[in-house]
Parts: structure tokens; sequence; C-alpha cells
């Protein structure tokens, strides 16, 4: 990223300039001028004998993480002596904590400088400067300093402020996304004459809505904000969900499940980009499992739901899905209108009139800044309110090292969809009542639960993505041998197999993190996610029609299929794509690591090279 911006001085404000031009090209040589009145911080960088001693304060090279070597500057204000939380994350670490494992550092505490060495600080600095369009540019200090007590008392503003309520919205999506399942199970089908097929074939509009819509959505939510799209996505979507109180049979059937939809795609890759500017790339990944977490408490709290209001049918002679549907579809109204007032456009941009004093002070807006663009500077690279030019897109759709990560959402989740999809039809064909077909899916939520994060505090604990991923497919392969080779299972039988199989861990969110951490660039993080979900929701529609009709009851064509692309996921598809991102980021560090400092900063100033394609990138594995 070219500079615009000298090394001296640095602004310190905390009013960001809003973006008025509708789209940029990628060889655009000009910017916006800044806003006219910048209110500046008065808080100076953080001195030695302020808060604590100098840890980096030499030309000494420093190794981090992900591999690349910093060449920190003479003379610059003290760094942090010790590293991030456990990559990153604090909650990960504190998790180990309660299971026994690993101390407290006393380091990552009280006035200890948190203040992480970056690019900011090599003589390179000036070529990763934000331009003055981004939101965050007048809070943006890179001699700004600040202690490991204010960080955790930042991002415990974020988790309980932001994160907290985007986790909300997702979950009221969730429940007018999943409570079709539980509608199974009072006669939903034979009160419309619908077949299987029709079933099938309901489910997979749904996914193909979801896939159509994943990448416009994007766009659009790059252009006006994720604090306005999200919201208006909601009321429609909700409105729409409240509808399916009038279905009438097949047709309403099926275009309501491809409407609801069509509306909720692109809503995951919009918040994982919004949540990326108040993240650090670990913090996300921990966080993300929490997000997903709200999927299976989704089917909880609709289990439950379900278990009273379907107790409503007969009522004004009505179905008890009719209810259902109606009564969800308003919860999720409530939040997306809501949302319009507890979702702020930026970090720098959380006062509004109903919230005078915004969420953070001055000193914390120049702490969630800098310390985003000090975890990865390209998310200064463009404004959140700038729409992708047409040209951009297709350049990040060309984006071939992103490619494993796409097939590997197509494959990884196959397995799952086709029993969770059947399993209250499946116990009421075993005998079940609705009750107790409805009560008897909460077991494998609950594990579920209790899987996907601790998955993905391993994945960050050990810091890898490819092995620990495969721990989806691993536990679900023997589940699936067990539905092939018994030769009759009872009812209580099959329930236990479907129970220890969907409590599967779940390891979207870390997929999801990683693709986000790859993409290195917003706009092909934007694409990047869109493309991603995609494949998912392909997933979803292979998973959706594997169990047909003609294969029942035990769908050994269909199981052994599973099997198959199980066993191709775990020795070919994980493993590969670990090797090559590996292989990728030896050879740029074997080039990189060679150069001289005055050839690093020429490189950066000349290069045509953008986003994960530069040298100075690594990709995580």
């Amino acid at each position: 990223m070219s500079t615009t911006r000298p090394h001296e001085p640095y602004a310190a404000s905390t009013s960001s300039e809003e973006m008025t031009s509708s789209s940029r090209s990628d060889q655009e040589k000009s910017s916006p001028s800044p806003a006219d009145s910048q209110a500046a911080l008065r808080t100076s960088p953080l001195s030695i004998r302020e808060k604590g001693q100098a840890a980096h304060h030499a030309t000494q090279p420093l190794k981090r993480p992900d591999g690349t070597t910093l060449e920190l500057l003479d003379g610059i204000p003290p760094l942090a002596e010790v590293g991030a939380l456990t990559s990153g994350s604090a909650f990960g670490k504190a998790c180990l904590r309660v299971m026994g494992i690993g101390k407290k550092n006393a380091g990552h505490a009280g006035s200890a400088i948190a203040t992480q060495p970056s690019v900011f600080d090599t003589p390179q600095k000036d070529h990763y400067v934000p331009k003055d369009w981004y939101e965050g540019y007048a809070a943006f200090d890179p001699l700004f300093r600040w202690t490991w007590k204010e960080e955790t008392k930042v991002v415990r503003i974020i988790d309980w402020k932001i994160f907290l309520w985007v986790t909300i919205m997702f979950l009221a999506l969730d429940i007018d996304r999943y409570n079709l399942t539980n509608a199974t199970a009072d006669n939903f089908l034979k009160d419309l004459n619908l077949t299987q097929a029709d079933y099938n074939l309901g489910n997979t509009l749904f996914r193909v809505g979801f896939l159509v819509a994943e990448l416009p959505s994007q766009l659009i939510s790059k252009r006006l904000g994720p604090d306005v799209w999200l919201p208006t996505q909601m009321i429609i979507f909700s409105v729409i969900s409240g509808s399916q109180f009038w279905l009438s049979g097949r047709s309403s059937f099926l275009a309501t499940r491809f409407l609801i939809s069509f509306f909720q795609g692109g809503f995951i890759p919009d918040v994982i980009l919004y949540l990326s500017y108040y993240y650090t790339k670990s913090e996300l990944a921990i966080r993300l499992s929490f997000f997903w977490v709200s999927n299976y408490l989704a089917n909880l709290i609709t289990a439950f739901l379900a278990v009273g209001i379907l107790q409503m049918r007969g009522i004004n002679g009505h179905a008890g899905w009719r209810y259902m549907f109606l009564l969800e579809g308003l919860i999720t109204l409530v939040v997306g209108v809501a949302s319009f007032f507890l979702l702020p456009s930026s970090a720098s941009k959380t006062k509004a009139w109903f919230r005078p004093k915004g969420y953070f002070s001055d000193d914390q807006v120049k702490i969630v800044v800098n310390r985003a663009l000090r975890d990865d500077p390209t998310k200064s690279s463009m404004h959140n309110r700038q729409a992708l030019p047409v040209k951009t897109i297709f350049r990040c759709m060309g984006d071939y090292q992103m490619y494993p990560l796409y097939l590997i959402g197509i494959l990884f989740g196959i397995g799952g969809y086709p029993v969770s999809q059947y399993f209250q039809l499946s116990m009421k064909g075993l005998g079940f009542t609705t009750l107790q077909a409805n009560l008897l899916s909460i077991p494998n939520i609950v594990w579920s639960i209790i899987n996907i994060v601790g998955i993905t505090v391993l994945s960050e604990v050990v810091n890898s993505r490819a092995l620990v991923c495969m721990a989806e497919d691993l536990w679900m392969l023997p589940n699936y041998i067990a539905l092939l080779a018994l030769p009759n299972p009872g009812s209580w039988t099959y329930f236990a197999i479907a129970t220890v199989l969907l409590s599967f861990p779940y390891v979207h969110a870390i997929q999801v993190s990683w693709t986000s951490r790859n993409s290195g660039s917003v706009e092909n993080r934007t694409v990047s996610a869109s493309l991603y979900n995609i494949s998912v929701q392909l997933s979803a529609i292979i998973g959706a029609n594997l169990y047909q009709a003609s294969d029942k009851p035990r769908y050994k064509h269909a199981n052994s299929a599973i099997v198959a692309i199980i066993c191709f996921n775990l020795i070919v598809l994980y493993p590969s794509t670990r090797w090559y991102y590996k292989s990728r980021n030896a050879k740029r560090e074997a080039i990189w690591g060679s150069m001289s400092s005055e050839e690093k900063s020429k490189y950066l100033e000349t290069t045509p090279d953008k986003g994960n394609k530069r040298l100075d990138f690594r990709f995580a594995y």
C-alpha cells in the first residue's frame, strides 16, 4: 500500500471522514480531502517512566508468529515485552485456565505496555500508513502506546456492546432459518400435502437463495455500510418468515423458502468483515466460535419454543406450526428494528443523538484503531462505505490462492447435513411423538456447543488450522461406518448414533477466520468471505439432496458416498492445503529475508502486487 502521508507529524484525532464517492479504481492515485475540522487528541505517546520499560527498542530483528521478521527502528517509544495473549486470544487462555491448563502471565496485566511490534515500527513504515479517507485515519498514531489494562477494558467494551448484539442478530436470523425442522414434527408436510421430494426441493431452494445473494449482498453492504444493510435485511426476511403463517401449499412453501434465504444471504460475510475492524485475527476466530454457538442456541431455543407453541394446534382452527412461524418472525422483526440504533458504523463513529457519549472515549478509539492496524495494516486499504469496482471484484474472484479454502468449504461439512435435516422426521418414523422428537434433538445441540468452543480454542492455542479442522471429519467417520455396518439398528440405537454424529466439533468458525486471514486486503476479504460462504451453501445443497426416497430406509448409497468424501478430506484435501500455504510462506520468507532494508522499501514502493500476493504477506495454515 503506497503512502499518502509523511512520517512526521502523525495526526491524532477522533473524528473520521465519511467517503462520498461510490467507487475507486484499482489504479486510483488521488484521494478525497480529509475533514475540515479534526479535534486533536491530547494523549501523547507513553514514555518509559510512565508505563514501564521498553522491550524492543533496538534494530534487533524480531520474529513474528506468522513467520515474518521485523527490523525495528531505534528511538521509537517502548513496545510490549510479551506477545499477545495466546496468539491474540485472552478468552482462549482463560478457557484453558478453567480446565487447569496454563498459567496467567504477569506481563499481560496492569501497567505493562500492550502495544505489539508491527510494520509501523520499521524503516518501511511509510508504505503502510492509511490514506486520509480511511474512517479511522484521524485516530491513527503509530507512536501511541497503551497498557494491557487499557486494552483489556477496550476489548471488553467491544465484546459486550458490539459483538454481543451482533450475536443476538445472528441468533434471531437462525431462529427463522432453522424452525422448519421443528414444523415437520407437527404434521407440516401432511397439512400442506407436501412430499419428501417437495421438502428436499424447498431446502435446496433455500440454499440456492443464499448462494445467489451472498456476493451481491456483500457488495451492497460494502457501499451502504453493515450498520445500515444488516438491519434492513433482518426486517425484510422477518416479515417474509412471519408470513409463513398463511402458507397454502407447495407453491407458497417453495416461494417463501427461497425469499427468506435470499434476503438472509450475505449476512454472515457482512458480519465477519464488520467484526474484523474491531478484533485482531486471532481474537476473531474465538469470537466466531461463539457466533456459531448462537446457531446451536437457536436450535435449542426453537426446540423449546416448539414444545409450547406447537401445542396451539387447533386454536382458531390453525395448526401449531403456523403460530410458530408468526411469533418467531415477530421476534426477529423487533431485533432488526433495534439494530438500527445499536450497531455503530465504526469504532470512530459510535456517538449519536440517542447515544451522545458513544461506546468509547477518545483514547479508546485510538486503541481500537491502532491495535487493529498493527495486527493487519491492510484493514485501512478501503473505507467501510467504499464500493468495489467491477474490475476489483473479478480480480479478487480470480485469486487462486484462496481456492483451496473454497474447496474445503464445499466438502468439509457434507456429512453433517443429511442426518440433521431428517432428524425429527426420523424420530417420528421410529415411533416417537412430536414432543419426544423435538426434545431428543437437545442432547446433540448441547454437546455441539461445548465442542465448537473447545475446537476453536485449541486451534488458536496450537496456532494450527488445517490439522485441527480435520477433527470434524474424524468425528463423523466412525458414526457413518456404524450406520453402514450395523444390520438393523433399533430406535434407541439409531438415536445414539445420530446424537453422537451431530455433536461433531464444528470447525466452520476456524475456517471462516482462516479465510479472512489469508485474504490480505479489505477488498479481497469482502469477496472471499462471500465466495467461501457460497461454497458452504453448495455443500448444504449437496447434503440436502443425498438422502433420496429410493434409498430408504438405510440410505446405504448416500452414506457410502459420505464416507468416501470424508476420507478424501482427511487424506488429501486438508494435508495438501497445509503443505501449499506452508511452502508459499517458506519461499516468500527466503526472498524477503535476503533483502536489505533499502530493497524492501523499493519493493513496497514499486510492486504491482496486492494483498496476499505481496512478499511481506504470510498465509495462515
